[in-house]
């Protein structure tokens, strides 16, 4: 059974009480103010009321917190959550920074647990159509895309107008084109605080060719909540302050007759939408997550690629305008590319990867998913990588190297792939093939001479010059490199006696034959390998 505390049950947190209460999963309600905590008692009599956060997360019966505090204090407490084995929904922004973001992402992931953002659009039955009629071609080409998100409400004084509104249109932007812009751009005017823009406008420039514009105010004399996605055959209009009709498409566009652009103006249609509460759908769909184990639609991958684009907005403003450029590597991605980074497309790049300033991913790689990819690193064409594989600054992977999971290549360690290069002489049709295998490692400013294999959790040491093919877990040092030693698969010397050893850190057996080292996983062999430790 999921058991849900909310916390923050103010201005929208009220909103998440009602809905996992009436789905069945409200347990506690937490907020600081005595005078809110006392209002829901009376509303909700038998669920569990709660001043203090720390409670909420010493609380076993709790396995999932739904946060609805402001926007600074939500990479704080979203952590805790985690940090307690807790599943967590957070209201949006994730967090401030994008490295906040993508450590509450990391800290998810490694403890099994769901991060979930509150993007409501991506739960609105006219997002969810409009997406199905983008993706159907019913609209054409989309040309641009504005939205506007206005009114005369709650002003706050934590966040600027892109933090508070900006994250809606953005989500639903991304949602729409499946797209990072390569380019943000915002103008803004303060006008209550000299600190905080209360008024923006951005405009959102996509390597397809679609333009964006989000204008977002607090100090406006109506409420506005506008999007038009406008197409080369058809135009769309999502107005959700209408009671009814929330989702038109509008038979209008530009004919060209004798090679002159005709302006069409014919009617337009209401598209019939399935009636339910788009929070409602986010809450069940938080709580279907939990129980299935799926990926949430607005997972932590989801609030870090808007969050992105958030803080170039800001970037931007800062700067009275000036563009700031982001990744815009075409189709969203489940991986993260510093801006300064070349990707050549197509190539593979798994889940969670990270590919940091200046480096470059030439066509036709294969990386795998959890690689950290350092500075000023080169891929060629042809590499293959596996999972978890950490690459550090000044690499150079060359074509016809292959890097088995979980590999270690120390900063500026060097590969080749020819023995006898000339400037003046191709030989691509020469290229040697290195394997590295699974969880080796290899030291700082070693050189990898083409044509060997280094065996599995194999340590070659800084500095040293591998020539030759490397057993398993042998430690390689000197120039040429010579097996100097034998290395656990923790990264501990081993030293052999009687042909057996433990490690005297993670206590894993080996045996050492005439075929090299084995571990000895098998319980039979490791109680015989202990019996001859102990002679």
């Amino acid at each position: 059974m999921i058991n849900v505390a909310v916390v923050g049950s103010g201005y929208w947190g009220k909103n998440l009480v009602r809905n996992f209460n009436e789905l069945g999963a409200l347990h506690t309600i937490c907020d600081s103010n005595f005078a809110t905590l006392r209002s829901f008692q009376e509303k909700y009599p038998g669920k569990n009321f709660q001043k203090s956060f720390e409670a909420v997360l010493q609380n076993p019966a709790i396995n999932a917190v739904a946060l609805a505090t402001p926007a600074e204090t939500h990479f704080e407490m979203a952590k805790e959550v985690l940090l307690a084995g807790k599943h967590v929904l957070v209201e949006k922004p994730l967090a401030l920074v994008v490295s906040e973001a993508e450590e509450l992402h990391r800290l998810a992931i490694d403890r099994n647990l769901k991060l979930m953002v509150g993007h409501i659009l991506l739960y609105h039955p006219a997002i969810i159509k409009l997406k199905e009629i983008i993706d159907a071609g019913e609209l054409g080409k989309i040309n641009y895309v504005y939205s506007n998100r206005l009114n005369l409400g709650k002003i706050r004084t934590e966040e600027n107008i892109i933090l508070s509104f900006a994250p809606h249109d953005i989500s639903a932007i991304l949602y729409l084109l499946e797209e990072m812009p390569c380019q943000a751009m915002a103008h803004g005017g303060n006008y209550l605080n000299q600190d905080i823009a209360d008024v923006t406008i951005s405009v959102l420039s996509f390597k397809g060719g679609v333009k964006g514009h989000i204008f977002v105010s607090w100090l406006h004399p109506y409420k506005e909540q506008r999007l038009v996605v406008v197409g080369d055959k058809k135009m769309a209009v999502f107005d959700d302050t209408l009671a009814g009709g929330k989702l038109q498409i509008h038979d209008k566009g530009v004919d060209w007759l004798n090679r002159r652009p005709v302006p069409r103006k014919n009617g337009a249609t209401i598209v019939p939408l399935e009636a339910f509460e788009p929070l409602k759908a986010e809450c069940r769909h938080f709580l279907e997550c939990i129980e299935s184990g799926a990926t949430p639609r607005t997972d932590g991958i989801n609030g870090i690629d808007v969050l992105k684009v958030l803080n170039a907005c800001q970037d931007s403003l800062k700067r009275q305008g000036t563009p700031v450029q982001l990744n815009g590597n075409g189709r969203l991605e489940s991986y993260f590319a510093h801006e300064t980074a070349v990707i050549d497309a197509p190539c593979q790049i798994g889940k969670g990867t990270k590919i940091w300033h200046f480096s470059h991913i030439m066509q036709g790689a294969e990386i795998g998913e959890g690689c950290n990819i350092g500075q000023n690193v080169v891929i060629s064409p042809g590499v293959e990588i596996g999972n978890n594989v950490k690459i550090q600054n000044n690499v150079s992977v060359y074509e016809g190297v292959i890097l088995e999971d979980d590999v270690f290549c120390g900063p500026s360690m060097v590969f080749t792939n020819v023995i006898n290069p000339r400037s003046h002489i191709s030989r691509k049709h020469e290229y040697k093939p290195t394997v590295v295998k699974k969880g080796a490692t290899i030291g700082a400013g070693a050189t990898i001479i083409c044509g060997n294999t280094i065996g599995r959790y194999a340590f070659v040491g800084a500095g040293a010059v591998v020539t030759k093919d490397i057993p398993d877990y042998a430690m390689i040092l000197g120039n040429p490199g010579r097996i100097a030693g034998w290395m656990c698969e923790c990264g501990q010397q081993v030293q052999f006696r009687n042909g057996v050893t433990a490690c005297g850190d993670c206590g894993k057996q080996y045996k050492r034959t005439s075929k090299g080292i084995h571990s000895l996983d098998d319980t039979r062999v490791a109680k015989e390998a202990t019996v001859g430790l102990q002679h």
